[in-house]
């Protein structure tokens, strides 16, 4: 299981450039109020979408969401699924708004 990523973390690969999977798991509401260029998928469509990210199963994939609660449900799923590294946002998108 993959240890998860802090918002510092996030935010220093993501101002580096660097290509980073990242989903978001909130609803389309809430990322039309902030959002940081994440794939949206809300947690309940997450089922209908695994297959999407197949072909990246074994590449890190970051999960986030408002607080963290909805991404580390999102992360076990995939866990559960195959997935080899997925790390959850601690503190979700509201750690992240903080370092702005």
């Amino acid at each position: 299981m993959s240890v998860d990523i802090t918002a510092q973390e996030l935010k220093e690969r993501l101002d580096k450039g660097e290509k980073i999977i990242i989903i978001d798991v909130r609803e389309p509401y809430e990322y039309e109020e902030y959002n940081i260029g994440a794939q949206l998928i809300p947690l309940g469509d997450l089922q209908g979408h695994i297959d999407d990210f197949e072909e990246v199963k074994n590449e890190e994939i970051v999960v986030h969401c408002r607080s963290g609660a909805r991404s580390a449900a999102a992360k076990g799923f995939m866990v559960q699924n195959g997935y080899t590294n997925v790390r959850n946002l601690m503190g979700g998108i509201m750690a992240y708004a903080e370092l702005k």
